[in-house]
């Protein structure tokens, strides 16, 4: 287990030994190809409508989201940012300092750990703990896609190794249940499964009570084979053998581990969102010109 290591918009930072070997074995990357592919992608862009980032960074994280595939790059990131420009209610108005959004950065919904699981995997914790009569599900998914574009920016080893995401339905009631319609889900899993430079390597559910598998049972329908295979459930008493594997030092104390409590995370990532400020009303602009 490894601390995160950052990253600036520059990809000039130097891949361990280890990294490199992994990205080349499992990504089809190598120095060779890197600086060619990020070209190549770059000049797409720019001579498209697609209006999104040219960073190196943020292109390289859909390359290695793709295995080096141009043309799959290439897709993925034109879903990418036709999401951005179909679905308003995500990811318009992300000024953070709204009195709503900074209502939800205080309740933690989506918490990425601070720390690296034993494969250099990042792991994000999910708490359903909003009130479903105050806020939509809508309005938690734009605060949780905010934190994610933090961490998926800053965090290098998420583009390399990929995530853990870990939903904790503790909290979660049929009113929370009835909130997740199938249109809202089909556009969570595109935007994991089609959009977004991720690679989620297990999808655990914890906590679940039993009428919330209904969604486990949806959820499941729309995702590839592959993805498929890497969903686990654990009912409330069973919860305790998600972690069994889990480093305890990257945990918070409340899940057994000895890593800050949820609380002091839960003000880690506010503070990391609000100082990026400029980057989130920056970032309105990186949208298809037409849908």
């Amino acid at each position: 287990m490894t601390d995160a290591q950052s990253c600036d918009d520059s990809i000039m930072h130097k891949l361990t030994i280890e990294q490199k070997e992994y990205a080349a074995k499992v990504l089809n990357e190598s120095d060779e190809n890197r600086e060619n592919s990020i070209a190549e992608i770059k000049c797409w862009i720019q001579e498209s409508d697609l209006c999104a980032r040219t960073d190196d960074f943020f292109i390289l994280r859909f390359l290695r989201a793709c295995k080096f595939n141009i043309e799959n790059t290439k897709t993925k990131m034109r879903n990418y940012q036709k999401q951005r420009t179909n679905l308003p209610e995500w990811f318009a108005n992300r000024d953070p300092l709204q009195p709503k959004l900074q209502e939800l950065l205080d309740l933690g919904i989506c918490l990425p750990l601070r720390k690296l699981d034993n494969q250099g995997r990042m792991v994000f914790l999910v708490r359903l703990v909003h009130n479903p009569d105050v806020f939509t599900l809508s309005e938690v998914i734009k605060v949780s896609i905010m934190v994610v574009d933090m961490a998926l920016r800053d965090i290098v080893e998420a583009s390399l190794y990929g995530l853990v995401l870990i939903v904790d339905f503790e909290h979660a009631t049929l009113r929370h249940i009835s909130q997740m319609r199938p249109s809202i889900l089909m556009n969570v899993i595109h935007a994991w499964q089609g959009c977004y430079p991720i690679r989620i390597q297990l999808l655990n559910g914890i906590n679940m009570p039993e009428y919330a598998k209904l969604i486990v049972t949806i959820v499941r329908y729309f995702l590839s084979n592959k993805l498929k295979e890497r969903v686990h459930i654990y009912s409330r008493n069973m919860t305790h053998d998600c972690f069994k594997d889990m480093p305890t030092n990257i945990l918070p104390v409340e899940y057994g581990g000895s890593d800050g409590t949820i609380q002091e995370l839960t003000e880690y990532w506010k503070k990391v969102i609000e100082e990026n400020r400029e980057w989130f009303i920056d970032d309105e602009k990186y949208k298809p010109i037409s849908k």
